[in-house]
This record gives C-alpha cells, structure tokens and sequence, in this order.
C-alpha cells in the first residue's frame, strides 16, 4: 500500500473529527479549518501524492474559487 493514500485516508478521518467536535463548540474558524484537512486528505489518498503536494493543490483550487473561476 502507498502510504500517502494511507496519510490521505487518515487526513480525513482529522478532518472530520476536527470539522464536528468545532461545530459543536460552534467555532466556525475550526470547522473550516476541520474541512480543508479532510479535502486534502481526499486529494493526497486520491492521487497517491505527498502532504506538500496536495496542500499546493488545496491552495491553487481555494484561489481559484475565490478568484470567481478564472
């Protein structure tokens, strides 16, 4: 097994505990910050990239939505 898909498929598994246990104390802050981590864990266990890799990717897409898909 490559063990970026296995860090991937743990980065999710963060992500949604981070994204649930903020969205009980009701820190939004934390749950988006819960959410990326679970999106990066998707991108890193998808591709079989490594944690660098996948966080550039995170970034470039985030900047791309901002930027209205341009």
């Amino acid at each position: 097994m490559n063990w970026d898909i296995f860090a991937g498929t743990w980065k999710q598994i963060r992500g949604k505990e981070q994204a649930w246990r903020n969205g009980l104390t009701h820190n939004p802050g934390g749950v988006l910050a819960g959410e990326r981590l679970e999106e990066v864990g998707k991108i890193q266990q998808r591709y079989g990239i490594r944690k660098h890799e996948a966080e550039q990717q995170g970034r470039q897409f985030s900047d791309h939505i901002k930027n209205g898909g341009q």
